[in-house]
């Protein structure tokens, strides 16, 4: 119950329109209870006096009781639906801003396409719930107890042998609705793996292609799409025995209305028409105990719902702003490690680097697979927190500098490049948004990616494919480097950017990045020799550790590992096809 108060919470902005859904679905009901008290007093008044105008007048107000109670019913039905919606868009957009608060060790572990099924099917299953159960939740527990109140004034004694079965008819649904929340967070569940696999096999629909493993994923989704129908059935299963229990319960009050009543009314004790009152009621009362056992079902599946939603929206954000944090104007680009360790959870990656680096400077990070150079480019940014020790940017701690200050003074062209599904203008411009097209374009000359650009039909306004597909792997990298140098950042990183293109377009790029590093601290991620000897200061990384650090002059003469590695490197250069080319 806990989840559904939680979720309700989310209404509560909107009470104005849920008070008059409240009063809208307050008036149906009452004049859902009247009609049947009106049909049996005219009955009444057609046995007894048989006054044309009298019975005149209660077809007249039935009749007026009908067209009140179906404006109130438009009205509950429309205003359920506004809160409903109004409170799915309030809960979407809390996710999917808490989502963007959530640091990269939550997507380490989490799968793409269990969140999108929180996005998606849980605030859809949350806002069923409000739409259709709120309201209805308060409707149910009028006509209960309306109705009881009125048996109870017609005949006392028939009224309690009815109620009687109330409580079984309660402790069924409760019953039912306990059973059907782990069938239903298990259905939920494999709603969310088959996105999952969706989502994988679609993004990587190249390998699937290129390997033939159509059959194999088919047989993978197929796999997932028989467990949540099982599940499924399972769900269909606790109803399908649900639903003739409450006919049986529903059915015994029933006969004992006949049989009892009907010897009340021959003693004289009851009415034909109270008793045809007593049987509309009953008859009211066993809609509306049936639509209990959905709404019992409805409430189970919005829990299990509410239950994934909230364990993302209570998830903590790894990194965040402490308490007087410090918002950075434009750095200078002084940048120092002080004793950095670093561990992905017990497996350690960085072990005590320290460093500095004076603004302006070009520095080099070299080192195998595995050695931690891209995540010393991620802890620069605080993608993640150091386990030990401490980085500074102009002297001042990073983590006493507000998270959006930070970023905004450091540019990332990461290695795994990626491009929105927009037009060129638009993937240039997504750090700056409110850029000129002069801006965009400046960038894009320096990222040496203009003459491609205009040489396209529609130019700056050419739409990207997802993830940049209809480009090549060079073109997408010149891309990512004209989106941040329009950032213009005090410190510029480069995770292998220039990997990917020939020689001719690296030569373009490393023209444009001497210009641009100029005033500028530039880390860069590369085995390219121009930039290594270039470089104000290399760090060759072994094991998460400095293995050696200083300018190719020094490293060179000390005949170190660096002079081993560098060798190596031009070795490999002249073996045929070592280049990347521009495809």
């Amino acid at each position: 119950m806990k989840t559904i108060l939680r979720l309700i919470v989310f209404v509560r902005k909107h009470w104005a329109n849920l008070l008059f859904g409240f009063v809208c679905i307050t008036a149906s009901t009452v004049g859902g209870l009247v009609i049947p008290r009106l049909l049996g007093n005219g009955i009444d008044t057609a046995i007894g006096s048989g006054s044309k105008t009298t019975i005149i007048l209660f077809a007249i107000a039935i009749l007026g009781t009908t067209v009140i109670r179906s404006a109130a019913r438009f009205g509950d039905t429309y205003i359920t639906q506004v809160v409903s919606q109004q409170a799915s868009y309030d809960i979407r957009n809390a996710l999917y801003d808490h989502l963007h608060q959530l640091g990269f060790a939550y997507y380490d572990q989490a799968q793409t396409g269990q969140i999108m099924s929180r996005c998606t099917a849980d605030i859809e299953a949350a806002r069923m719930f409000l739409s259709a159960g709120l309201l209805n939740l308060v409707q149910i527990f009028l006509v209960v107890f309306g109705v009881a109140y009125l048996l109870l004034t017609l005949n006392w004694q028939l009224a309690l042998i009815t109620l009687a079965f109330m409580p079984a008819i309660l402790w069924q649904t409760i019953h039912m609705s306990n059973k059907m929340q782990p069938v239903w967070m298990a259905v939920q569940q494999k709603i969310a793996w088959l996105g999952t696999i969706l989502q994988e096999s679609l993004s990587g629909i190249k390998i699937v292609k290129a390997y033939t493993l159509e059959n194999k994923e088919n047989a993978k989704f197929s796999s997932g799409a028989v467990e949540l129908y099982d599940q499924q059935m399972a769900a269909a299963r606790v109803q399908a025995v649900y639903t003739p229990i409450m006919m049986l319960l529903l059915a015994i009050p029933t006969g004992i209305v006949l049989w009892y009543g009907g010897l009340q009314v021959i003693d004289g004790n009851l009415t034909i028409g109270g008793i045809t009152q007593f049987i509309l009621y009953l008859g009211m009362l066993s809609g509306f105990v049936s639509r209990l056992g959905n709404l019992a079902a409805m409430v189970s599946r919005t829990i299990s719902a509410g239950r994934r939603i909230f364990e993302v929206l209570d998830t903590e954000p790894a990194i965040k702003d402490k308490l007087g944090a410090i918002d950075l104007p434009r750095a200078e680009g002084a940048v120092s490690f002080h004793d950095v360790s670093f561990s992905y959870g017990t497996a350690p990656v960085l072990r005590d680097v320290s460093f500095s680096v004076k603004p302006g400077q070009l520095v080099v990070l070299l080192g195998g697979s595995g050695s931690g150079k891209t995540t010393i480019t991620n802890l620069m940014s605080r993608f993640y927190d150091v386990t030990s020790g401490g980085i500074t940017l102009d002297g001042t701690d990073i983590r006493d500098l507000t998270l959006a200050s930070l970023r905004r003074n450091i540019g990332i062209a990461q290695q795994d490049v990626f491009l929105f599904s927009a037009t060129l203008r638009e993937n240039i411009a997504y750090g700056v948004p409110q850029a000129t097209a002069e801006q965009v374009e400046e960038a894009a000359r320096a990222a040496r990616i203009d003459d491609f650009i205009r040489s396209l039909p529609n130019g700056y306004d050419t739409p990207v494919g997802e993830r940049g597909v209809t480009l090549s792997g060079g073109e997408k990298q010149r891309i990512v480097i004209a989106r941040s140098l329009l950032m213009d950042p005090a410190v510029l990183v480069l995770d292998d950017s220039t990997s990917s293109v020939d020689a001719e377009t690296e030569h373009l790029i490393l023209q444009a990045l001497e210009k641009l590093i100029t005033g500028r601290t530039t880390f860069v991620i590369t085995h390219r020799l121009t930039l290594i000897q270039r470089a104000d200061l290399i760090l060759l990384l072994q094991d998460g550790r400095i293995a050696e650090q200083g300018t190719h002059e020094q490293l060179m003469a000390r005949s170190g590992l660096y002079r081993q590695t560098y060798m190596e490197q031009i070795a490999a250069n002249k073996k045929p096809d070592s280049e990347a080319t521009d495809g």
